[in-house]
């Protein structure tokens, strides 16, 4: 079994597309434990809109490109188009931080709310 610790976020219909990504994430990996929603800022965009961030950790026999392509079609079925970044609109964005124990965003782990969100998992 794989350990994958994932980070998911949306500045975009926010409770909408967050529900519906932990919904899509339950089904896929039924071990999936969440942190709380925490709200931030956004750090690189123009766009005033608030994002609602969250963590989650589960286990699956899946390989790490596979995970990858399963969080991907989660983004797509929730709206995201290539188009969106143009107007800075993110109605989902899940990215796979680690798996097993390499780290795979190690900017990301440094973000406050990453920090906070990987706290809440141990």
């Amino acid at each position: 079994m794989h350990r994958c610790i994932i980070c998911m976020g949306s500045n975009y219909r926010r409770k909408e597309n967050m529900a519906f990504a932990r919904e899509q994430l339950q089904k896929c990996f039924p071990s999936i434990r969440f942190t709380a929603e925490q709200e931030t800022a956004p750090l690189v965009f123009r766009n005033p809109a608030l994002f609602s961030n969250q963590l989650a950790v589960f286990f699956t026999d899946a390989d790490e490109q596979e995970v990858i392509s399963q969080l991907k079609e989660m983004e797509k079925s929730a709206g995201r188009c290539p188009s969106d970044k143009l107007y800075e609109k993110i109605c989902l964005d899940i990215d796979l931080l680690v798996f097993d124990s390499r780290v795979l965003k190690p900017d990301d782990l440094k973000r406050a709310y990453v920090v906070k969100g990987l706290e809440e998992l141990k």
